[in-house]
């Protein structure tokens, strides 16, 4: 991994090995220079998935967008995803309502729910051919997590207005086949192949007069009296009403705090039409453990899971270490679900982003006024991304949104 100084952001190495996504069509942007005019209303740094959402929403809106990524569209740390679109959050509602109250934890849980209701909305809104679906989550009591504590966590949902039933040892045997002391059947989440996803988006924003410029490096931003001034490698200075980093983990380095940090993880996608239960086609699920393992199906009967993470920026870079992830994650499935993938058919790694909360970043840049920037650090980087653009939306059309202390820079 590196770190390079002279750029606006950190620059790292974002996949080892090869996502999935990447081998199936439509996942391709056509991208230009950077256009000789100035004076857009808006520019994103980032066309990976939180800057594809920004795109959309700020095209949508009719400001004048202008997109740029050090890399092509598409190819940062967004193929890395394994697209479990989730509302829950890797911190459980019961302790956010012990850390920071049951007001502000309850709105928290229930704007994740609405991003994930909206996000599915606007992919079928924008005929976005992705293979989102709709689907359920099952939740799995694990080291983290007991019977009674994924009991209490079903009833504070509950209380939040939010869809959970918990099931025991017996009934989460008897529907799932699954042999743990205890699970939550939740609704409000989904899945999708997130490369044609941010391909989509970004086609959509171009659709409305927004431009795609890449590669185009960003190393420095001045903030002025009417607008910012970004320099770029190049020796250009390009100029906007407004600025928002959309980055991922190569974040400013203003925004670093010790509040979050970068980890690694690892994934992998088997061959098509693999022997599976019935129901994994309608569910997504995940265990209270640490590191913990998650799994899905895909359309053409593909199981995509991941985990083994590790409080390590650089363990991912590894391509030996990488393999054998990939078969531990592998026994994992076989252990806890009698699913046997074989010789994975991709296997991948890539840093991943944690706060201590387990909440996004999403505010203005500390010291600038026309300057935000975008950190869906967590699980749920897919549904914070779509909170991110609809918050940051609202705050530069001027129309704040209520939700927004809630994730503010810390």
């Amino acid at each position: 991994m590196s770190n390079r100084r002279d750029a606006a952001t950190r620059k790292d190495d974002l996949r080892t090995g090869q996502p999935f996504w990447l081998r199936t069509p439509r996942v391709t942007v056509p991208a230009g220079r950077l256009p000789a005019q100035s004076g857009w209303d808006a520019i994103i740094v980032g066309a990976g998935i939180s800057g594809a959402l920004m795109a959309e929403s700020l095209s949508r809106a009719g400001l004048k967008t202008l997109v740029l990524d050090r890399r092509d569209p598409v190819r940062g740390s967004t193929p890395a995803s394994t697209a479990m679109i989730q509302h829950e959050i890797d911190v459980p509602l019961t302790r956010h309502i012990r850390d920071m109250g049951k007001a502000r934890a309850q709105a928290v849980w229930r704007r994740s729910a609405r991003a994930v209701d909206d996000l599915v909305a606007l992919v079928d809104d924008l005929e976005i051919d992705c293979a989102m679906q709709p689907k359920r989550a099952l939740y799995l009591t694990g080291d983290d997590m007991g019977a009674r504590a994924m009991k209490a966590e079903a009833s504070a949902r509950q209380a939040a207005g939010l869809a959970a039933e918990f099931l025991n040892h017996s009934a989460l045997l008897d529907r799932f086949g699954i042999d743990r002391t205890g699970a939550i059947v939740s609704a409000a989440s989904a899945s999708a192949n997130p490369a044609q996803l941010t391909a989509g988006l970004l086609c959509a924003a171009k659709g409305r007069g927004a431009v795609v410029a890449a590669p185009v490096e960003i190393t420095d931003l001045a903030e002025l009296d009417g607008g910012v001034a970004l320099a770029t490698r190049d020796g250009c200075v390009v100029t906007a009403g407004q600025v928002v980093f959309c980055t991922g983990y190569e974040f400013l380095p203003v925004m670093q705090s010790r509040s979050h940090r970068i980890t690694s993880t690892w994934a992998l996608a088997s061959g098509p039409r693999i022997r599976r239960p019935g129901w994994l086609d309608d569910f997504l699920v995940w265990e209270a453990a640490d590191p913990y393992l998650y799994y899905r199906s895909t359309p053409d009967g593909r199981i995509i899971a991941g985990g083994e993470d590790e409080d390590d920026p650089d363990r991912n870079d590894d391509p030996a270490l990488l393999v054998r992830k990939a078969a531990a994650i592998a026994k994992k499935l076989r252990d806890l679900a009698g699913i046997d993938v074989g010789e994975p058919a991709y296997v991948w790694s890539a840093p991943f982003g944690n706060t201590t909360d387990g909440l996004p970043i999403i505010d203005r840049v500390p010291g600038h006024r026309r300057a935000f920037a975008v950190m869906g650090f967590g699980g749920n980087g897919i549904t914070f991304s779509m909170i991110a653009a609809q918050i940051v939306t609202a705050a530069i059309l001027g129309k704040p949104d209520k939700d927004a202390g809630l994730f503010a820079f810390r």
